[in-house]
């Protein structure tokens, strides 16, 4: 990996690179090398985003103005977390920066259309550790095309940095700001025809004999944005059984807006509203990706997925993003059940011994 690169493939990093690529970037390039399929993609690293910072905030007014902040002081954060964004936003980038990024995603066109679709992706170097998760805090730019709309949702991404929940989760956890710094996933777009996450302990009780699935038909933003309510699935790591399932009422689903970018939320088939999103065949493939994701980084993790369209002509799992799950990780928490002879009635009996 290059020392003054402001750009990197996937394939030229790993989870080592988490202070030029942010956690997000680091663990796809991580994926990418542990063999799992995730759609195509480069980052713009944190040596660019701080040549920007540096260019518009020479003095370090900034960071000074938000270590003065008191954590629960939430009108002065928002009033200065506002006023920052406005600056980032408002900022001219470089003739170098702009010309890494719009070289880039040209390089991630290369051979397919001129305007393909990506995803741009926060990548702070702060979030998606063990320690500390900033899901949710900083934001995502799904279905961006050209040259100039990826270096305006990547100037969005940094400037997100200092939402008022960013700012807030990070006074509030005592994180320095000394440091911080800020990836941006470019990656290509995948037109889902489901989606969904899985976590590789239950959320729920914190069990990790099993694994969990969400999944609703379309893009995984209508699961994220709490529209609709997803299938859940319930599986025994140890007999690769499903154990409890849930097949949910689904009327509505995200899909790509191609004319004016983004997404746009249309109605479910009255034929497709009731039926599960995922076959058995399916169910089994994610859950074996999962416990493989598990090994490789050595605990629980929380995974976003996709089955989409692939280069073949038929349908492929990508992993989007996987990051550790911490809410189980980071406190101590007595056993979710009695112990059992065998793992098997361990599972069965946490769901009332019922199988559905």
């Amino acid at each position: 990996m290059s020392g003054s690169a402001l750009s990197l493939a996937f394939s030229e990093i790993g989870i080592g690179d988490r202070p030029a690529v942010g956690g997000k970037g680091a663990s796809l390039g991580e994926l990418l090398r542990a063999g799992i399929s995730v759609p195509q993609g480069f980052v713009i690293t944190t040596m660019a985003f701080e040549r920007f910072i540096a260019a518009i905030d020479p003095e370090g007014s900034i960071r000074r103005a938000i270590e003065g902040l008191a954590a629960g002081d939430l009108l002065a954060i928002s009033k200065v977390a506002e006023g920052i964004r406005e600056r980032i936003v408002q900022a001219p980038v470089s003739d170098d920066l702009a010309r890494a990024i719009v070289q880039g995603y040209a390089e991630l066109c290369s051979g397919m259309a001129e305007d393909q679709p990506v995803a741009i992706r926060s990548s702070a170097t702060s979030e998606d550790s063990s320690e500390a998760s900033f899901a949710g805090l900083q934001d995502t730019y799904l279905w961006i095309r050209g040259g100039a709309g990826v270096l305006n949702a990547v100037r969005d991404c940094w400037a997100s940095l200092y939402s008022a929940e960013s700012v807030s989760y990070r006074l509030r956890f005592k994180l320095p700001e000394e440091g911080l710094a800020m990836g941006v996933v470019v990656q290509r777009m995948v037109n889902s025809r489901c989606s969904g996450v899985m976590f590789t302990r239950s959320p729920l009780t914190g069990d990790r004999s099993v694994i969990v699935i969400e999944t609703s038909w379309g893009l995984g933003s209508a699961i994220v944005s709490g529209i609709v309510t997803p299938d859940k699935y319930v599986i025994s790591k140890v007999t690769g059984e499903v154990v409890k399932r849930a097949v949910s009422h689904k009327t509505v689903q995200h899909v790509p807006d191609f004319a004016a970018g983004g997404v746009r939320e249309i109605a479910v088939p009255d034929d497709r509203r009731d039926e599960p999103c995922l076959s058995e065949e399916q169910l089994g493939e994610l859950a074996r990706i999962g416990k493989l994701v598990e090994a490789h980084y050595g605990c629980p993790q929380d995974i976003e997925w996709a089955f989409a369209p692939d280069v073949a002509g038929g349908e492929s799992l990508f992993l989007l993003q996987s990051r550790p799950e911490t809410i189980w990780a980071n406190k101590e928490a007595k056993p979710a059940a009695t112990p059992k002879t065998t793992a098997f009635a361990h599972v069965f009996d946490l769901f009332g011994g019922a199988k559905t």
